[in-house]
This record gives structure tokens, sequence and C-alpha cells, in this order.
């Protein structure tokens, strides 16, 4: 039923999510009392775009820490604006992204190999294009936007040297990520970026005041 828009499967012994994958119009989704293992199991609802209404309470993956369920929830879906009948902020949506676990989609032989484009495994770990690509399809498969072909990235004649620092390399690649995913995010989805940018920068001001204090107090 690829139409369907609301479902409700309440207390219908659910233990998986797969065959929900291909509902593009599903606007509510019902899921309480079923046997849903984990939260992996979201990853199949990623694609759904127009979900906004998500009842997931009382299956095992919940677990007992509800902070913490809910915030992984809302990293995986950040566009829900209502989960387990509670009303989503965007307040909540920017912390998901920091407090939030993230949740990977089960790897498979196919799968690894459409994600490294043709290219054995030891040069797709070194082509910093590749590395691009990864990072920001990753992003853009979180907010259940689709992913970019390669033709769209800069292209990049040379792969790392292996005298660069690898912590600096990924931290570069990693900001090109976030710059070229930033064009494609509508003004929704830019806000919640603000707010995650804004409150990761609160944060490294208080670590970096803190240390600040501990240094002059040594030296005193």
């Amino acid at each position: 039923m690829p139409n369907i828009e609301v479902l409700t499967l309440s207390a219908n012994y659910i233990s998986s999510l797969t065959s929900l994958a291909s509902c593009l119009c599903l606007r509510e989704l019902f899921l309480r009392k079923n046997m849903i293992p984990s939260l992996s199991e979201l990853c199949h609802l990623r694609p759904l775009i127009r979900l906004r209404v998500l009842w997931l309470a009382e299956n095992p993956c919940c677990g007992m820490d509800h902070s913490q369920y809910r915030m992984t929830v809302l990293r995986c879906l950040p566009r829900l604006q209502k989960l387990d009948n509670q009303s989503v902020t965007e307040d909540e949506v920017a912390r998901a992204v920091l407090e939030g676990e993230e949740i990977t989609t089960p790897s498979g032989d196919a799968q690894n190999q459409l994600s490294n484009n043709g290219l054995p495994d030891s040069e797709a770990e070194n082509d910093p294009l590749n590395y691009n690509m990864e990072e920001t399809n990753k992003i853009r498969e979180e907010l259940g936007m689709k992913p970019l072909s390669r033709d769209k990235f800069p292209s990049i004649s040379s792969s790392p040297s292996t005298k660069e620092n690898k912590p600096a390399v990924k931290k570069r690649h990693t900001l090109d990520a976030v710059l070229l995913l930033l064009k494609d995010l509508d003004e929704d989805e830019l806000q919640v970026v603000y707010e995650a940018t804004r409150n990761r920068l609160e944060i490294s001001t208080l670590d970096s005041g803190s240390l600040r204090f501990t240094e002059n107090n040594e030296t005193n």
C-alpha cells in the first residue's frame, strides 16, 4: 500500500519495519505495544520524508532511559512533529543531533560495494572525494534526502598525503561535507542546523572558560 498516509499497527507482535520503507506517503504511524527489538529498525523509516507522527512506546527498543531513547529517535527522524503523543520542539531536535545515538543501516556486501562507488576497499578508504560523498550522503539520509551522485562533488586530484595528520584530514572532509549539504536544506532544516551549532558553540565556550580558569589557578 504505497499511498497509505495513516497506519495503525499497535499490539500486532511486529518485530521488523522493513516492509514500511516503501510507504513513502506515510504521515502518521502507530506502533505501540509491539516487539520491535532495536532502534536500528528506524533506519527503514528514513526514506519516509512525510512522516510527522510516530508512536513507538511500549516496545523493547524503547529501553529504560526515556530521554536517551527520545533523543536517538529524533536524531534519526528529525522531521517528526510528534513522538509518542508528545509534541517535538525545535530545541529537542537540535539537542538530538548532539545527544542522540547514531543509528546505522545494517551493512551488506552489496551496500558496501555501492558506498565505495566501485573502488577497491583500500583505494576507497584513502579517496577524499569518496570520503566527502559518504559523509554528505550519510547526513542527507538522516534527513530523508536523496543521496548526491559523484559528479556533484568538487574534483580532487590526489589522495591525502600520508604525512598529513589523519584527524585534521577527517575534520577538513567533514567540513566540506557539511558545506555541501547546506545548499540543499530548506529554511526549517537550516534552523535545526543553526540551533545545533549554537548549542555546540555554547558548550565549547564553557569548556574553554573552565580550562582557562584551571590554568590560571595552577599558575597562581
